[in-house]
């Protein structure tokens, strides 16, 4: 009997969300990028490793991992609040247009801005204000899931490096991890805050089963 995929396992998935009427917005599967006309020559798509309950994908295709298999293929609707979010008319913000003169910007309808961090897209512009719609271009919209789960990671390392690559949106390759008899040793390409190592180190600890995770700084990338 094939074992079912239980809460806090780290799985491998290939997927691609569509739109309802088949409109491809994301894969990990390069032939349906391509054949979709998303990403660039530069993009690279892969299986995504993921620890089913830690929300690395969105709630919904998340809470569909739990109980399936290895090797199967399935499809998930999601409604938009399990998806990228409901509408918030509370992310409608108005921008005066000395902002955008500051930064020689000429605001246009559809343009896409970074305010602190937070991306959004100008809605209209009148006279010296300018509206910016900062929900995510998906909210408010269901969703469709292809998924396949490929394999169960059981290699302790691979868990590690994964996780903070996800986590940390650094390169897995960049990311050494070594385990003997229960504790980890990881190097990353920089010098991260105690306090960030410190409890990452605990959460990886309980999701790895391991009794200690240890950072430290691998100084050959570092200097890179």
């Amino acid at each position: 009997m094939t074992e079912k995929i239980q809460h806090h396992d780290f799985i491998e998935i290939d997927y691609t969300g569509k739109l309802t009427d088949g409109t491809v917005f994301d894969t990990t599967v390069e032939k349906v990028a391509k054949g979709s006309g998303i990403g660039n020559e530069k993009s690279k798509f892969a299986p995504l490793v993921v620890c089913v309950g830690e929300r690395q994908v969105l709630p919904g295709l998340d809470d569909s991992l739990e109980g399936k298999e290895v090797n199967q293929k399935f499809e998930v609707n999601i409604a938009a609040e399990n998806a990228f979010g409901k509408r918030d008319v509370k992310k409608m913000k108005i921008v005066p247009m000395s902002t955008f003169k500051e930064h020689n910007v000429q605001p246009q309808p559809g343009l896409q801005i970074d305010v602190d961090g937070e991306k959004g897209l100008v809605s209209r512009v009148s006279g010296g204000r300018v509206i910016v719609n900062f929900n995510h271009p998906l909210a408010g919209k269901e969703v469709v899931y292809e998924v396949e789960i490929k394999r169960k990671v059981t290699d302790k390392a691979e868990m590690l490096r994964t996780f903070l690559n996800s986590t940390l949106r650094i390169p897995v390759d960049k990311i050494k991890a070594e385990v003997k008899e229960d504790v980890a040793e990881i190097k990353m390409p920089i010098q991260l805050p105690e306090q960030f190592t410190n409890g990452a180190g605990k959460k990886l600890a309980e999701l790895v089963k391991l009794k200690e995770v240890k950072f430290s700084v691998d100084k050959k990338e570092e200097k890179k």
